[in-house]
């Protein structure tokens, strides 16, 4: 199967605004997938829509063989210069370039409500390792705070029906699969500081932002520049994280 056709323009477009800016991840959030999930030296994870390898990189960190698939050429050419260490393979969570049972775990970061749930879920069964696990992250941004709530009316009039993680539409499929069990979920705080052009290139960087006519994207961005009159700024966020085990 391809990837979302939607997903991949706008990815494709914004490939170096994404890895500029992007937020990582709480180092707390990483810990504890690891912990949990049994993943360090001697572990092979394989990261799903691996994008930059924002998150790939960090999973590497911990001493795991890290195999990042990626659908995207230009995220491809990102990760991989930014990520060296990481396998980098051409995939998608349906169609995943990997034997069966080759990994321990497999990772999801800001990526798993762009799959197509059933499909994916099976082939990350087929991947994984007898009680091999599953992570999936999210950064959401935290709206509380008013520059990110500021932000969110700026983008949300240009979503349309692109696929979102805020209303957790991505459980259904884990709910309704025999395949996985839940294994636990934790919250973590987290925060990005950006400069005013890092600010911009983390909105420009949202798919269907990057998806946008180029008169459109300008004018987005000189919203988003007109939010702040300091620099650096602070972004808050809200990052979840959701394990499950292999049946």
């Amino acid at each position: 199967m391809g990837v979302d056709r939607r997903a991949a323009e706008g990815f494709g477009r914004a490939a170096a605004a994404y890895e500029r800016g992007r937020p990582g991840y709480p180092q707390a959030a990483i810990d504890w997938m690891a912990a949990q999930l049994g993943i360090g030296p001697g572990s092979t994870v394989v990261d799903l829509g691996a994008g930059t390898g924002k998150f790939s990189r960090m999973m590497h960190a911990t001493g795991a063989r890290v195999i990042a698939v990626e659908p995207v050429s230009a995220m491809r050419v990102e990760l991989a210069r930014a990520a060296p260490g990481v396998e980098v393979l051409d995939g998608t969570a349906e169609a995943i370039p990997c034997v069966d049972a080759s990994a321990d775990a497999v990772t999801a970061a800001q990526a798993f409500h762009w799959f197509r749930g059933a499909a994916a879920l099976r082939e990350i069964h087929r991947v994984l390792r007898p009680a091999g696990g599953l992570g999936l992250i999210w950064n959401r941004r935290d709206k509380r705070d008013p520059l990110q709530a500021a932000i969110d009316a700026i983008i949300r009039p240009h979503r349309g029906r692109a696929p979102s993680h805020e209303r957790d539409q991505w459980r259904e499929p884990m709910l309704a699969s025999t395949l996985f069990r839940p294994a636990g979920e934790c919250r973590f705080h987290h925060e990005q500081t950006v400069d005013l052009d890092g600010l911009v290139d983390r909105v420009l960087s949202i798919s269907f932002i990057a998806t946008l006519r180029d008169d459109e994207r300008s004018m987005v961005a000189d919203q988003v520049r007109s939010l702040v009159d300091q620099s650096p700024t602070r972004l808050p966020y809200l990052t979840d994280v959701f394990l499950f085990q292999r049946r």
